[in-house]
């Protein structure tokens, strides 16, 4: 019994040492995303707000870590003429446009990368 009970404790420290040899050299598992490396951030050529004269605010559905709010900016940001900014703790999207851009336009991107639009706000007609 008691042979069992250190080869299990040797088991214990042997998976320990190679998770923390993964980490080190960044192929652990580390984030909801599946990945240790945060996703890259796209960039917004203009972020000029005075050249986006339509604002919308999403609810945004399937954001756990800030890999998530990164992924949903991306998607966002890949839109044409779309700049959008998330805060994950609201889980929420601030999102301007230079065209109008509808509710099923907002879905269709986020749905493309797994998360959902679980609501939608456009900001610029309440203050039209």
């Amino acid at each position: 019994m008691d042979k069992l009970i250190i080869a299990a404790g040797a088991l214990l420290v042997l998976y320990a040492i190679w998770q923390t040899v993964q980490r080190v050299r960044g192929r652990a598992k580390s984030s909801c995303c599946g990945g240790a490396e945060a996703p890259t951030r796209r960039p917004v050529a203009d972020t000029d707000e005075t050249h986006y004269p339509y604002r919308y605010r999403l609810a945004v559905g399937g954001m756990h870590c800030s890999h998530c709010a990164v992924n949903v900016e991306n998607a966002l940001n890949a839109m044409p003429g779309v700049w959008g900014r998330v805060n994950l703790a609201k889980n929420e999207a601030d999102v301007r446009a230079k065209q109008p851009v509808n509710e099923a336009a907002f879905a269709k991107a986020l749905q493309d990368k797994d998360y959902a639009l679980n609501g939608y706000t456009d900001l610029s007609a309440a203050s039209a």
